[in-house]
C-alpha cells in the first residue's frame, strides 16, 4: 500500500491518555503542520476526570436491557459551580474510591513514572494528576470543551485522497464550528456506552421495578447499599472493587459470575458467589441463577458487564465501524480503518495495560501517517482480521490477555524501530519494549493484587512489589539455582 506522505493534518478525538500519547508520538516526527486533539471535557483525562454523582442524573436514559451501541453522541450534563460559571460534565465510571487494578511501575508510560511516594495501586486522583502534567507540554495542540459530534470522510481536490470533515460543538460558546483533516486518529475510549444483557424476564423486571437495575458507571460508593440485598452481576474488575466495597455495608451481596471462579474472589463473609443468571421474575423481585438457587426480595441489581464499542460520531464511511458493540470492524492490527486507513484507533483492545499499549500504538501510527512506514496491501489486511475472527470470534476479537499484550507491545515497537529515520527529521519518539521483568510483572499482576487487597486500608502504604513479597531478583536467582541443580 501506498505511504501517507500527502498528511499534514491529523485530528485525535479524546485527550484521555491514549489521545495525549498519540499528540507526543505525531509531534515528534517533525513532519505534520497541524496536531489538535479535540476534548469534549473541560480538563484531559477522559475517564480519569471525576463527576461524582452527576452521573445519577442520566441513569433515566438508561435502556434494560441495552445490547446496542449508541446512535447518537452523549450529552452534558450542565452544572453552574460556586464562581456562576456553567461547565459541562460527562459522567465518567469513576467512583469515590477507586484505586488502580495495576500496579503504577507497569502502567506507567515510557517516560514518566509516577511518583515515587504515591501507592502501588494509586487512587484515580493520583492518576488524574499524573495526566495533568503529562498534558503540560502539549498544551496548545489540545481543544478542550469541543465536543465532535460528527466525522465524515470526503475527497480532497479530486486527488483521490481522503479529507476528514469534523463537525463540533464549542460547548463554552454554543458555537458549531468546522474544521478538515487529512486523518484522524479516534482516541475516545470505550468505557461510556454501557452492555446490560438480555436476560429472560429483565425487561418485565425493570418496568415492575425501575431504579433497582443499574450499570457500574453509575456507582459512586456504598452507602447507598446498607442493610440491602444486592446482586452484583459480573466478576472481573469492577465487580470485584463494587462487591467488597457493598459488603462493608451490608451482609447480602450476591455475585453472580459467568465464567469460572476469578482467582480475585473475597473471603468477605458477606459476600455469596452464584453462576450466571438464568431469570429475572418480577413478583418479589426475584433473581434465578442457572444452578436452580434463587434469591428473593433483591433490593439493588448493579450490572458489571463492561461497555460497548460504540462511535456515533464516525458517519458515511464504507462500512460501519461499530454495528453490534462487541468489536471494531475493519481494523488492521486492532489500530488502522482498513478501507479507509487515514482513520485509526487507539486502545480497542481489552484485558491489557492501556497506557504502554496507548503509545505503542501511537508510534505505529506516527510513523505510517508520517510516510517513513508503508500498510500492508488491503487484501493482507483484510486477512489478518478475518484470521483473528476464525481465533477468536466477534466477542473476543480485542481481547489480549497476558501473554498476548506483551507480545504486542513489542511486536509493535519492532515494526516502528524498522522505520527508517529522516535525516532532516530525525526517528521519531521510541515506543515502550516489555523487558523479562515487565512480562515477569504483568504475568503475576493478578496475584499482586489480590495480595495487597489482603492488606485491607494498609494496602495504601505499599510502595514497591517488594512490600508484597514479590521480587524479581529473588525469582531470577532462584530460577537460575533450579537450572544449575537440575541433572
Amino acid at each position: 500500500m501506498d505511504n501517507f506522505t500527502h498528511i499534514k493534518s491529523v485530528a485525535i478525538i479524546g485527550a484521555g491518555p491514549a489521545g495525549l500519547a498519540a499528540v507526543k508520538y505525531l509531534i515528534a516526527e517533525n513532519c505534520f503542520d497541524r496536531v489538535v486533539a479535540f476534548e469534549q471535557r473541560d480538563e484531559v483525562g477522559g475517564v480519569w476526570n471525576f463527576t461524582g454523582n452527576v452521573s445519577q442524573q442520566q441513569q433515566s436514559d438508561l435502556t434494560i436491557p441495552r445490547t446496542k451501541p449508541a446512535q447518537s453522541v452523549e450529552r452534558p450534563v450542565s452544572v453552574q459551580k460556586p464562581s456562576g460559571r456553567i461547565t459541562h460534565l460527562f459522567p465518567s465510571p469513576i467512583y469515590d474510591a477507586l484505586e488502580t487494578n495495576i500496579p503504577h511501575t507497569l502502567m506507567n508510560f515510557t517516560d514518566k513514572p509516577f511518583p515515587a511516594d504515591c501507592p502501588l495501586f494509586p487512587p484515580f486522583g493520583t492518576v488524574k494528576q499524573y495526566l495533568e502534567e503529562y498534558a503540560d507540554d502539549i498544551r496548545t495542540h489540545l481543544r478542550l470543551g469541543s465536543q465532535i459530534e460528527q466525522v465524515r470522510a470526503g475527497t480532497c481536490d479530486g486527488a483521490h485522497k481522503t479529507k476528514w470533515n469534523l463537525s463540533y460543538t464549542d460547548l463554552v460558546s454554543g458555537r458549531r464550528c468546522e474544521e478538515s483533516f487529512d486523518a484522524v486518529i479516534c482516541a475516545s475510549g470505550h468505557y461510556s456506552d454501557p452492555y446490560i444483557p438480555n436476560f429472560p424476564g429483565i425487561s418485565d423486571f425493570d418496568a415492575a421495578h425501575p431504579g433497582v437495575i443499574t450499570h457500574s458507571k453509575f456507582y459512586r460508593n456504598p452507602r447507598p447499599y446498607s442493610d440491602k440485598k444486592v446482586v452484583i452481576v459480573g466478576n472481573s474488575a469492577s465487580g470485584v472493587d463494587i462487591s467488597r466495597q457493598i459488603s462493608t455495608f451490608t451482609a447480602r451481596v450476591i455475585v453472580s459470575e459467568k465464567e469460572k471462579p476469578t482467582t480475585l474472589h473475597s473471603d468477605s463473609n458477606s459476600i455469596t458467589y452464584r453462576p450466571e443468571i438464568a431469570e429475572f421474575v418480577a413478583e418479589n423481585r426475584n433473581v434465578r441463577f442457572v444452578n436452580g438457587t434463587t434469591e428473593t426480595g433483591v433490593d439493588h441489581i448493579i450490572f458489571c458487564t463492561g461497555y460497548q464499542y460504540s462511535f456515533p460520531f464516525l458517519l458515511g464511511l464504507d462500512q460501519p465501524v461499530a454495528s453490534t458493540g462487541q468489536r471494531a470492524s475493519h481494523v488492521y492490527q486492532h489500530i488502522f480503518y482498513h478501507l479507509q486507513p487515514t482513520l485509526a484507533f487507539l486502545t480497542l483492545p481489552q484485558r491489557i495495560v492501556p497506557f504502554p499499549v496507548a503509545e505503542a500504538q501511537a508510534a505505529y501510527i506516527a510513523r505510517v501517517f508520517s510516510g517513513r512506514l508503508g500498510l500492508p496491501a488491503f487484501e493482507d489486511m483484510e486477512a489478518w482480521e478475518q484470521g483473528v475472527l476464525q481465533a477468536k470470534g466477534s466477542k473476543g476479537f480485542h481481547n489480549l490477555g497476558y501473554p498476548e499484550d506483551v507480545d504486542y507491545i513489542n511486536a509493535l515497537h519492532d515494526v516502528s524501530m524498522g522505520a527508517k529515520a529522516c535525516e532532516t527529521r530525525g526517528a521519531g519518539k521510541t515506543p515502550p519494549f516489555w523487558d523479562e521483568e515487565k512480562r515477569w510483572t504483568r504475568q503475576r499482576f493478578p496475584m499482586i493484587k489480590q495480595a495487597a487487597l489482603k492488606l485491607g486500608e494498609k494496602r495504601c502504604e505499599v510502595r514497591c512489589l517488594r512490600d508484597l513479597g514479590f521480587d524479581f531478583e529473588d525469582w531470577k536467582r532462584g530460577e537460575y539455582l533450579k537450572q544449575k541443580d537440575s541433572p
